[in-house]
């Protein structure tokens, strides 16, 4: 490859990694063909974009991006895949999936809303964490439940109180 060609794919690579909060790096080689296209069909389906990169220009793309990833350099090593995405856990509830039939892809890291975790153990964890939003629609709610409860209980205290004096008037005297 020559040099001025390394420059693209490590300008594209940099692009790419500046515009998405969420990445992981996965190990998908010994795939055959068909597993391969049918994972690629997958990561289409779920908006996940599959870029295949080789360490060496990953790194430098990595360097130039301005984001602190010095943790992730460690797992550039063997094929490596990147999966971006625009939340945080879709490629690994994907990975977890896709392993049903197979042993790949296996999680080298990822990067997700400059965070780092480096191992395939993290799967699981990676598979619950809530993206940013999720985390502020919860707070919402959360703040919202008194406000909702002491609206609820003055309404159900209306209804039981007018209801009283219906039947108070109702009575014969």
């Amino acid at each position: 490859m020559r040099k001025e060609d390394k420059q693209i794919v490590i300008d594209s690579i940099t692009e790419q990694l500046g515009q998405n909060a969420n990445f992981y790096l996965t190990d998908i080689s010994n795939l055959n063909a068909e597993a391969t296209s049918r994972l690629r069909r997958l990561c289409y389906s779920r908006d996940i974009k599959l870029v295949v990169a080789k360490n060496t220009l990953l790194r430098k793309a990595m360097e130039n991006s301005g984001k602190e990833m010095t943790e992730m350099y460690g797992v550039l090593k063997g094929a490596t895949s990147i999966m971006f995405s625009e939340s945080g856990n879709a490629p690994a509830k994907l990975i977890k999936e896709f392993r049903k039939t197979s042993n790949r892809p296996v999680l080298k890291g990822a990067y997700i809303e400059e965070s780092t975790y480096v191992g395939d153990n993290l799967l699981d964890f990676l598979i619950t964490i809530k993206s940013k939003n999720e985390l502020i629609a919860d707070l919402v709610a959360l703040l919202q439940s008194p406000a909702k409860n002491v609206v609820g209980a003055l309404q159900s205290g209306g209804h039981k109180l007018s209801g009283i004096l219906k039947t108070l008037s109702d009575k014969p005297e």
